[in-house]
């Protein structure tokens, strides 16, 4: 094999540290591994998609569609256990919905009537996540007096920050990896409502490769905690480890996807 490429489909201010690890993957396998950010996320969903990338990290979300066709390309390679001790050591991750420090928000319910913003519609923890909790909470797409896609969550974040839109759910690692970068803005917002936990989002690999293949590429994740390059690297991300997971374990996201059909935002 002469190249494998990589790419997230997650928020960008990830994309530093999953170079890094594309690199290191690279570097034991001693396979050059390029990682594709030069285009948008829709257009490397869609070279995954088509087998032209290998490696990809994706919401759970359209994980589940995606494996759950008659003929999925993909399965499961591995995902991350973060740090933090609010995720238990556990791959789980939470919908953070935050609204501005001066408001007077002070839970989910008093959000009626007020604005929302949502990354995207194929986002779980931005989108997926906010209709359930409506639908079990006996709400309809109407609690909200106006809702915008923001097109990511850290759009999302700008506009709930700026006062444009009055609250949002972010992804928790997207949250936690911004309050990383920028610090100052821990005093212009507040997290009123955790949705979750869910599965986090999984780094899936192309079944187009060799299994031995893909075996090679899932114990080079496995074991990358424990090589002190490696860790170094996962910890600038954040991250604990990875672990192995298992399809079962994306249940809930069906199961939540199929009961918030009953709310459009």
């Amino acid at each position: 094999m002469q190249r494998i490429k990589i790419t997230s489909i997650q928020a960008p201010n990830s994309d530093a540290v999953c170079r890094r690890i594309g690199a290191y993957l690279g570097e034991k396998l001693g396979i050059p591994c390029e990682f594709i950010d030069h285009i948008s996320w829709q257009e490397r969903e869609r070279m995954l998609d088509r087998g032209e990338v290998e490696i990809g990290w994706i919401c759970g979300l359209p994980y589940v569609w995606k494996v759950d066709q008659e003929k999925p390309g993909i399965e499961l390679l591995a995902a991350q256990v973060m740090q933090a001790e609010r995720y238990q050591d556990q791959p789980v991750y939470y919908s953070d919905v935050i609204v501005r420090r001066d408001s007077n928000f002070s839970a989910f319910m008093d959000l009626r009537g007020a604005s929302w913003a949502f990354n995207e519609p194929h986002s779980h923890s931005g989108y997926n996540i906010t209709r359930y909790h409506l639908a079990v909470s006996g709400e309809t797409g109407k609690f909200f007096s106006r809702v915008l896609e923001a097109g990511s969550h850290q759009e999302a974040l700008k506009l709930v920050l700026n006062g444009e839109i009055d609250a949002s759910a972010i992804d928790s690692t997207v949250l936690e990896t911004e309050i990383l970068l920028q610090p100052e803005i821990c005093e212009r917002f507040r997290v009123i409502a955790t949705l979750g936990p869910s599965p986090i989002p999984p780094w899936v690999i192309s079944t187009q490769l060799p299994f031995t293949v893909r075996q090679a590429i899932r114990g080079v994740f496995l074991d990358m905690h424990s090589d002190p390059l490696g860790s170094s690297i996962l910890k600038a991300g954040q991250i604990k480890r990875f672990v192995q997971v298992d399809d079962r374990d994306y249940d809930p996201i069906r199961s939540m996807a199929q009961i918030a059909e009953s709310v459009i935002l």
